[in-house]
């Protein structure tokens, strides 16, 4: 649970700007589970700006073609002290820090032909010019049948090691997927860990683009974290795709190991992005609640996107919700049980509303130790995608969420957006309605809204 920078501040963002959401995710999120903030792409191009790259930029490099923070937007990286100051303050609050980096060495370090360290070899002897970005001009690949290229990534992420980063978010990745590349960051990683005792570093894949689960148990065993799309951004058609992905990912969620639907375009955004101007998120309330629900039940990791000190009230108050954490940490067997294409007249395609889809998972102590707070009942989330409102009709039985042996239970619901205080009208909730074995759930789902809500006995 963390922020990014990319969806605020694209490849811009400022030393001053990083810590003031640090600083108030320390105040006002730290205790529901906010941690990490993240330095997203080009923190070392001098020249970045909003909406777009820039080719031949003057990358800031050390001497062995490792990428160096811009003094500028991070003085306190002069005289060559790169992220370690600014990590250590981010320490101070609590918190954890994390950056961005491309796959691969950067075009300049090849240019000036520069050694890698620890070897007698040069960048152009590690350097593979066949597999580079398609859409960044930063970076070549790495040749991964040389033993340089592994000794250049031993070398960079040492060297983020010795700064104090947490939190590596590693691009042109997975599309296509490398998996050489991937397999040679987490070696690695493992080495700098063991070179720096006690300091762990968590590793994020990304884009996600066309990612299968066939790759899962690789993915597992050298990432923390691995992006399932491409960029997701304030629009209702990029949330309604990534039901069908979570869907598939979500049984293969494991604690430490986890399927990423991307950032959550909440809040103000835009200030200096790559997509779109200065704005708050584009998203309706319900769509918003909506995007909450589906991550956490589909146990996303969850990273905001919007600047903290400038969204409003009600954007905190949705990121606050304890829920979000609750159910994230604490559920198991996330599944979708449900997803009808409803229509306003039987038979007839043209009268076609929306996608009914409920999901459901069973609550459970947290993988740290912490109690449930739902020990033995279940969450569920009824999910309505249509564009006006639809009203629960009995065609969802409770004994589908909680199972047979238990449908005669005295299951009661609790709203897990209760207290959350993100609007003038509170949404209702579900209800259980019926008796015995033959109840269903009723309630009111609102346009592109949600019924979130616990069952206990």
């Amino acid at each position: 649970m963390g922020w990014n920078s990319w969806d605020s501040y694209g490849t811009t963002v400022t030393e001053d700007e990083l810590m003031a959401n640090a600083r108030f995710m320390a105040e006002h999120l730290k205790s529901v589970g906010w941690d990490t903030v993240v330095i997203d792409i080009d923190w070392y191009d001098p020249t970045a700006r909003a909406h777009g790259y820039n080719a031949d930029a003057p990358l800031i490099l050390d001497g062995y073609g490792r990428q160096m923070p811009d003094p500028v937007r991070f003085p306190s990286a002069a005289d060559g002290k790169g992220f370690g100051p600014l990590a250590a303050k981010v320490h101070e609050l609590g918190l954890k820090l994390g950056i961005h980096v491309m796959r691969g060495i950067p075009r300049l370090a090849v240019e000036r032909n520069l050694p890698v360290k620890g070897t007698q070899y040069t960048a152009r002897d590690v350097v593979d010019k066949d597999h580079v970005c398609v859409w960044n001009p930063d970076n070549y690949g790495l040749n991964q049948n040389h033993p340089g290229a592994q000794a250049f990534y031993d070398a960079q992420i040492d060297q983020f090691a010795d700064w104090g980063i947490d939190f590596l978010k590693v691009d042109d990745m997975q599309t296509p997927f490398h998996a050489d590349e991937i397999a040679a960051y987490h070696r690695a990683i493992a080495k700098a860990e063991a070179s720096h005792p006690g300091h762990g570093i968590s590793l994020s894949l990304s884009p996600g683009g066309w990612v299968a689960p066939t790759y899962v148990d690789f993915l597992r065993s050298n990432a923390q974290m691995w992006r399932i799309s491409d960029d997701l951004w304030d629009r209702w058609d990029d949330v309604y795709q990534q039901f069908s992905r979570l869907a598939r990912w979500a049984p293969l969620q494991r604690a430490g190991h986890f399927a990423d639907a991307d950032m959550l375009p909440l809040g103000h955004i835009g200030l200096r992005a790559e997509r779109g101007d200065d704005r708050d998120s584009r998203l309706t309330r319900n769509e918003r609640r909506t995007l909450m629900a589906l991550w956490a039940m589909g146990r996303s990791p969850l990273m905001v996107g919007g600047d903290l000190p400038t969204s409003t009230p009600e954007t905190i108050a949705l990121l606050a919700n304890p829920a979000m954490r609750e159910v994230t940490a604490g559920s198991a067997n996330n599944r979708e049980l449900v997803r009808e294409r409803i229509y306003g007249t039987w038979g007839d395609e043209s009268s076609y509303r929306g996608d009914l889809i409920v999901w459901a998972a069973d609550a459970q102590d947290w993988a740290d130790g912490t109690a449930s707070a739902h020990r033995g009942g279940h969450y569920a989330a009824m999910f309505w995608t249509g564009d006006d409102e639809y009203e629960l009709q009995g065609n969802i039985e409770l004994k589908a969420l909680v199972g047979l042996a238990d449908a005669e239970k005295p299951w009661k619901v609790a709203d897990l957006f209760a207290g959350v205080a993100d609007g003038d009208a509170e949404i209702p909730t579900a209800r259980v309605a019926g008796t015995g074995a033959d109840r269903v759930l009723k309630g009111t789902i609102a346009p592109h809204g949600v019924l979130w809500f616990a069952l206990d006995k």
